[in-house]
């Protein structure tokens, strides 16, 4: 049972993230902002779970030191999704965002030791955009563990 003069220690906290997307299809590297808020958390070891509420949008880790693979990544969405169909049914007009959302998946898990994610060399966190330019929000939580 915990004293009421014992430091209560946070096992998990969570961020709620805003971004501007600037392009219908971008990928927008969020690898210092997660950094930063698993510092602010100070949880050392752990995971940091990176999530999308949105169906139309996603996080994915990739890439960060040659811009090139975003832009590759993008093409090939496009060319595997393209943004007209005259099979597409969705009364929005956007079903390509939809499938490109969801290949791509809505979340991310890491994990964090020491305090700082381990990723690896070349690895960067994005958030996905396939229906922009919108504001939009993700979810960082950082759990103790």
């Amino acid at each position: 049972m915990e004293k009421d003069n014992e430091k209560h220690e946070e096992v998990a906290m969570l961020y709620k993230q805003s971004i501007q997307t600037n392009s219908h299809d971008e990928m927008l590297d969020v690898t210092s902002t997660v950094k930063d808020l698993i510092k602010k958390s100070g949880i050392a070891n752990g995971v940091v779970y990176i999530y999308c509420a949105h169906t139309t949008a996603g996080i994915t880790i990739n890439e960060n030191a040659d811009p090139d693979v975003k832009h590759d990544m993008l093409m090939r969405l496009d060319e595997v999704y393209p943004w007209e169909h005259e099979k597409y049914k969705h009364a929005e007009g956007n079903s390509a965002s939809h499938l490109k959302a969801s290949t791509v998946g809505s979340s991310q898990i890491v994990i964090i030791e020491d305090g700082k994610p381990i990723l690896g060399t070349w690895q960067g966190i994005y958030f996905c955009e396939f229906d922009g330019p919108r504001a939009r929000n993700y979810y960082v939580k950082v759990i103790k563990g």
